[in-house]
This record gives structure tokens, sequence and C-alpha cells, in this order.
């Protein structure tokens, strides 16, 4: 019987297209760019120099993860290593803030009230009518889910919590197993596993931050109990004029 792993490691995507303009991006299903790209490159060759490999990497369905696991994995070498994709990994869905950025958030909704919902754990900002076009129940990628399970707005709470049970029935039975791997999802999602893992309050996890294209090594006790972790360093990446 294999003994328990002893590491994971969580990577945030890196720069995408709605990072240029500081749009809230959410569920929308927007592309690196190839700054994001190159990001992800230099984290799997600091893998590498890190002496880590993978049995298997966990993501969200959107493109902007499956970019950066194929950029990270070929750099690294090893393109062969499963991909496997799950909408529980998804990032938070902002609800009608998507498409946004601050500066009309701000002017729409005051920044009082715009802080509290994006940093906040418990209350989410103002949920997508059923027919809005942005509702994921339109989206292609969720045709096999229940429309009325779909959310149309979510708090960090509720992503944490949509989030969880994979943790639990997938990625904690891997980990048993002695499987070795990378979890790639988005900032919100990574902030709720981490405040999971680590026992944090909700004022402790609003301090959190998961910066993008830095692997985050957890390490566990035999009984995958949180034992510490450690950020992996990645030089910077500068764009090509």
């Amino acid at each position: 019987m294999s003994a328990p792993a002893e590491w994971m490691v969580l990577l945030r995507h890196g720069h995408s297209e709605w990072n240029l303009s500081d749009r809230f991006t959410g569920w929308s299903d927007i592309p690196l760019t190839e700054v994001g790209i190159a990001e992800a490159a230099a984290a799997g060759r600091r893998l590498v120099q890190a002496g880590l490999a993978f049995d298997e990497v966990h993501g969200s369905v959107l493109q902007r993860t499956r970019q950066t696991a194929e950029a990270l994995l070929t750099a690294m070498g090893t393109p062969e290593v499963p991909l496997y994709t799950t909408w529980r990994l998804n990032e938070r869905h902002y609800g009608t803030l998507q498409g946004m950025n601050k500066q009309e958030i701000f002017a729409t909704w005051g920044e009082q009230a715009s802080r509290r919902w994006w940093r906040g754990y418990v209350e989410p900002p103002p949920s997508l009518d059923w027919d809005d076009p942005r509702h994921p129940r339109f989206d292609p990628l969720y045709a096999a889910l229940a429309s009325d399970g779909l959310p149309a707005s979510e708090s960090l709470r509720d992503c944490q919590q949509r989030m969880l049970p994979y943790w639990n029935d997938v990625l904690v039975p891997r980990l048993r197993a002695g499987r070795r791997l990378l979890v790639i999802s988005h900032g919100n999602t990574l902030r709720g596993l981490v405040m999971h893992l680590e026992g944090l309050s909700a004022e402790e996890m609003e301090r959190v931050e998961i910066p993008s294209g830095v692997p985050l090594r957890v390490r566990f006790a035999a009984d995958l109990t949180v034992l510490g972790h450690e950020w992996l360093a990645v030089p910077a990446v500068v764009p090509v004029a």
C-alpha cells in the first residue's frame, strides 16, 4: 500500500487577457496572454529546479487553467501527465460584476460595498438575472449540469463550499494513495482551499493573497494534516515589446 503524499503544489493561473483592462473575470472563459503562458513555463522550470514531478494535474474547466497546465508541463518535459478538469475548481462567480472593471463597479455601487463583495467571505455580489446571457446555464461547458445548481453569483464562502467536495472526494483519496498532485486554479478558489487546510478564520483569510504563476508547495504529515507551506519564487516575466 502506498504511503500518503508528503506534499501537494497549488498554482494560480498566469496573466489573462482581462487582466490588461482590470476586469473581473470569474467564470468568463478568457485566455491567457503571452505573458501568462510565459509565467506558466517559468513556473514549470522552477518546479524542475526544486526537484518536483507530478502524477496528475487538476484544474478548472476554464481555458486559462488548461493553457497554464499545458505550458507548465511542456516546460517540465512531462507533457504526458494527465490533466483532470472540474467546474468545482472554477474561479468564484462574480455575478453582475463579471466583465466590469473596478472603476465601473465603484461608480455603480460605491467603493465600500464593492470592496466588501470582492474581499469579504460571506456577502456575494449582486446576482445575474436568470435570463442574462452571462448566466452559466447558457454556456456549453456546463450543459451536463443542472441549471438550478449553477451559481449566478458567489461569495468566497459559496466558492469554498462548492470546491470542498472535490477536495474531500477526489484529491484527498489521491493524496492518501501517494499521488503527487498539482492543482491549477484561480485566486479565490485557492484562497478558500488554503483557508480550509490551515484552519484560518474569515478575518485571516481576507489577508491571504495568491499571486499568479508562483507555485505554493503544501507539506503534509502522514495523516494529511498541514505541516506548513512554502512559495517557490519564480523570476518575473518581462513582456516583449
